[in-house]
């Protein structure tokens, strides 16, 4: 089969689904999916702004496949072309070959060899952080129960990951002369720091927090700026900072915290510009028993069970919406992103083995 889904492999990073530009459009490498998918009825939907979905069904499958297309930009430094698949030292060398389209061109190469029943959802818009693919099959009936997300596990099930949410904040000051007396309670660049301070206390205060071998709140300050001179009083401030909870912490009781390490006087806005939940999703006191179901079903498909991870990915989306839902694929999520991103060929393989065996037993 290895043979085969190189093959495969090689098309698909060939075409150019970097995200952004979001220039990704209904032609092109989803021409190249349905090509390879005979006996399958297609639901091709453009959701606008680069975020494409292949729904590819056989038969009447209870069970999902979802694999996402797009990628980031390639970084400088690439030692070849990154539209070229490299086949070197057992590694496939590509764009997109770790994160994640070495698991679509294993999809592609199981399917081919099995005839029961099946259903795989090709997305390109994770990258974005602006889930269309993901809500749009969501709001519709699709009547399936459990759910298997290709991201790099080292073909381990990964049962429990973070979730993630981003925010800005802005913050009033009262502009006047740095050598006032008030500057130092008046300038909003001051009151930006001083929550900032506040809130690294508070995250200190999570590390006993504990799930499924993970520990603590992730939390980054990523901007701060506002201001106008050296001798000015700034006048407002912009903060973005964002947070990575554990299944068991309740999101908006965090957000609550967050936006009380702030006197309510000096915030002219908090809001919350992305959220994606963790996984498994739903009520944080039901976590556990959740991830005890994604855990004997993955028991039953005889998979070897990971350690839960600290990024994010959209199978928590659809274990929010209630399917039973885990994370499985090729590669390391080492490489993604990486100069010279690569997976193994011994993980194509196996990747490749299991999902036929899935398919054959769905």
């Amino acid at each position: 089969m290895l043979p085969t889904l190189l093959t495969h492999l090689e098309r698909l990073v060939a075409f150019d689904t970097r995200n952004p530009p979001r220039a990704i459009t209904a032609e092109g490498i989803f021409d190249y999916l349905r090509a390879q998918l005979s006996g399958f009825a297609f639901e091709l939907t453009d959701h606008g702004a680069g975020a494409v979905s292949l729904l590819a069904v056989r038969g009447n499958p209870k069970r999902l496949f979802n694999v996402h297309v797009d990628t980031v930009p390639a970084a400088p430094g690439w030692s070849a072309d990154p539209f070229a698949l490299r086949v070197a030292e057992g590694h496939a060398i590509g764009l997109g070959a770790c994160d994640i389209k070495g698991a679509a061109a294993c999809l592609l190469a199981a399917v081919r060899e099995t005839s029961g029943d099946a259903a795989l959802l090709f997305s390109s818009d994770e990258e974005a952080n602006d889930p269309r693919c993901i809500a749009a099959f969501l709001a519709r009936e699709h009547g399936f129960e459990q759910a298997i997300v290709a991201e790099p596990t080292c073909c381990e099930a990964v049962l429990a990951h973070r979730g993630i949410s981003s925010v800005q904040m802005r913050f009033k000051g009262r502009a006047g002369h740095a050598s006032g007396a008030d500057a130092l309670d008046a300038s909003a660049l001051h009151r930006a720091v001083r929550w900032g301070s506040r809130a690294l206390d508070f995250v200190a205060a999570q590390s006993s927090s504990e799930f499924g071998g993970l520990s603590g709140l992730r939390f980054n300050i990523g901007r701060i700026e506002g201001g106008i001179k050296a001798n000015v009083i700034a006048p407002s401030a912009e903060l973005r900072f964002g947070f990575r909870p554990l299944p068991s912490q309740d999101v908006d009781a965090l957000h609550a915290a967050f936006r009380g390490c702030a006197d309510t006087d000096v915030l002219a806005q908090y809001a919350e510009t992305f959220r994606g939940p963790s996984l498994p999703a739903g009520d944080p006191a039901q976590s556990h028993a959740r991830h005890a179901q994604a855990l004997a079903w993955a028991d039953a498909l005889q998979l070897p069970v990971g350690a839960a991870v600290d990024f994010w990915t959209e199978a928590s989306l659809l274990s929010q919406a209630g399917l039973n839902t885990f994370v499985y694929g090729p590669g390391d999520i080492a490489q993604a992103h990486t100069v010279d991103e690569w997976v193994a060929l011994d993980d194509l393989h196996t990747a490749a083995t299991t999902y036929r065996r899935l398919l054959e037993e769905a």
